[in-house]
């Protein structure tokens, strides 16, 4: 199954701050739009549509058999009705990630960097899914989504703060961090 996110001029998600945090920005729009499908979603129309960016969902990578279980047991599933802001947050990793080996990225994701243990800190407020997006030709790597409820937009904020500051995000060479909040379709 392929998510693709598409940054428009229409979506069910309106863009309240877009920002390029490391690298080339991805062109600002005012919404954006969600479609999960069997194959990779293009624009309806290529007028109203700016940027297409698609991932699918895999296994969990880099975790050990407790920490996937702790995971299970704290995430709280995508589409919740309160979680009314999410985060779109593209990342494309450097050549020196990719020419290191699966154990020596794992000893940076978390025996240094602490992305599980810290992520975990913050479950079940923030729902995450990560979707990758390397293999297809995309221009990054992984696409993070994240949606809370506007009580807990600090809670995000420091979340992404504290992984920034990580051993692991200096192997980062493009972020796009973009913010939305859910269109009331009902008011």
């Amino acid at each position: 199954m392929f998510t693709t996110f598409r940054g428009g001029q229409s979506g069910a998600w309106r863009v309240t701050a877009f920002s390029a945090v490391k690298g080339p920005p991805l062109e600002a729009v005012p919404s954006l739009s969600v479609v999960h499908s069997e194959a990779i979603a293009l624009p309806l129309l290529p007028s109203r549509t700016s940027w297409r960016l698609a991932g699918v969902a895999s296994h969990v990578r880099y975790v050990e058999r407790g920490e996937k279980t702790q995971l299970t047991e704290k995430q709280e599933g995508l589409g919740r009705p309160e979680a009314s802001c999410a985060a779109l947050i593209p990342i494309r990793k450097s050549a020196a990630w990719w020419e290191l080996t699966q154990e020596e990225r794992r000893r940076i994701f978390e025996d240094k960097s602490h992305h599980i243990a810290t992520g975990l800190k913050y479950l079940p407020m923030i729902a995450r899914q990560l979707y990758h997006c390397r293999d297809l030709g995309e221009p990054f790597d992984f696409l993070t989504w994240f949606e809370y409820a506007p009580q807990n937009a600090l809670f995000f904020d420091d979340l992404v703060r504290v992984l920034r500051a990580t051993e692991e995000w200096s192997y980062v060479e493009r972020e796009v961090d973009i913010r939305v909040t859910r269109i009331d379709l009902a008011g």
